[in-house]
């Protein structure tokens, strides 16, 4: 197709014939989810078959020029339309099937259509889950970790190497972004918890850090980013935003699902049997691990949890859910950090 469908309103039933291979009598939208970075919406389409509605979600660049800026800089929207393309296919982890991807070539406007996994429980990183819920994650994590385990034919990918002037970009905005994190949370952020986001700051300010190259990293691993009880209750989970996918240890995806993800309590009744699980969903899928193998790639890849936080508070447009929600991912990820030693561990190398 020569174009595409940039925000909902857009849509021609030209492009629906296309797409759909028919086009609806009826249809509207709806938005769905809390995404910073992305709306998303609820299309309800009426073919006039007598079938009733059929429902299909969508995707497209946020509306706010902060958050869309902030996307389209580090190349948010391009890796999630290619990960569609390129790479669900291939994978068993489970996400909404795309019908269809497309990106300007500026990389700041995008169109995804996706199958509705409604009627479906979604992910709510500031109320927490169930160990049940954490269960399923970690499943879906090893099924996305396994496969792309030093598999050049995904890790070499032109679209998911590393761009070094997005990374000095970000190296050279982290101070920024602290002093933005402080300033809005230095009230209600324990006071341990700011002093390691600010030694955080100064470590990556400091230093260069080689990326690894293992296996495919989610990378916004979290249950914002994650719905249950797909399709009523028919599955139990889907995976969804893979705008930060890149290539790394799969670890860092683990430590930060169990530190800014599930909530501290859940984390420190239940972490030594999620991480076991972990191991024997990879040692399953052709991997073999223990605990004792993964154990300081786990505590390492916590940090990036609050770096996320903090990041992200201060370059997408600020919410009363949004700073509720970084505060959230904060806690829980220094609480993680300080019981650990991760920044200790980092530094030693």
């Amino acid at each position: 197709m020569s174009g595409f469908p940039g925000h909902p309103d857009d849509i021609t039933d030209d492009w629906w014939g296309a797409v759909l291979g028919r086009v609806p009598e009826r249809w509207r939208w709806e938005p769905i989810g809390t995404g910073q970075v992305g709306d998303s919406v609820r299309f309800t389409l009426d073919f006039g078959d007598g079938a009733g509605p059929q429902t299909l979600a969508g995707k497209f660049a946020a509306a706010d020029p902060t958050s869309r800026g902030t996307a389209a800089m580090l190349g948010l929207y391009a890796k999630e339309v290619r990960f569609y393309r390129d790479l669900a296919p291939q994978l068993p982890v489970r996400t909404p099937a795309a019908l269809f991807a497309e990106i300007a070539d500026d990389g700041a406007s995008f169109c995804l259509l996706f199958e509705d996994c409604a009627p479906a429980r979604g992910g709510n990183q500031i109320a927490g889950c169930t160990l049940a819920d954490a269960r399923a994650a970690i499943v879906q994590a090893a099924a996305l970790h396994a496969p792309s385990w030093h598999n050049r034919a995904m890790l070499d990918l032109d679209w998911l190497q590393s761009d070094p002037a997005a990374a000095a970009q970000i190296k050279a905005l982290y101070p920024q972004a602290q002093g933005i994190f402080r300033e809005r949370y230095a009230g209600v952020l324990k006071p341990e918890y700011m002093a390691l986001c600010e030694a955080l700051a100064e470590h990556t300010a400091a230093t260069d850090r080689a990326s690894e190259a293992i296996n495919l990293v989610h990378g916004d691993f979290r249950l914002d980013n994650l719905l249950f009880d797909i399709k009523g209750g028919a599955e139990p989970i889907a995976v969804l935003d893979w705008q930060t996918l890149t290539i790394g240890n799969g670890l860092t995806d683990i430590g930060y699902f169990l530190g800014c993800g599930i909530g501290d309590g859940l984390r420190r009744a239940h972490e030594a049997e999620l991480l076991d699980l972990y191991c024997a969903e990879m040692t399953a899928r052709g991997v073999p691990m223990n605990r004792d193998m993964i154990w300081r790639d786990y505590v390492v890849g916590a940090l990036h949890g609050v770096s996320t936080a903090v990041f992200s508070a201060a370059f997408v447009v600020r919410t009363e859910r949004g700073d509720a929600n970084f505060l959230s991912m904060a806690r829980g990820a220094c609480a993680l950090c300080l019981e650990h030693g991760s920044l200790d561990l980092m530094q030693k190398g």
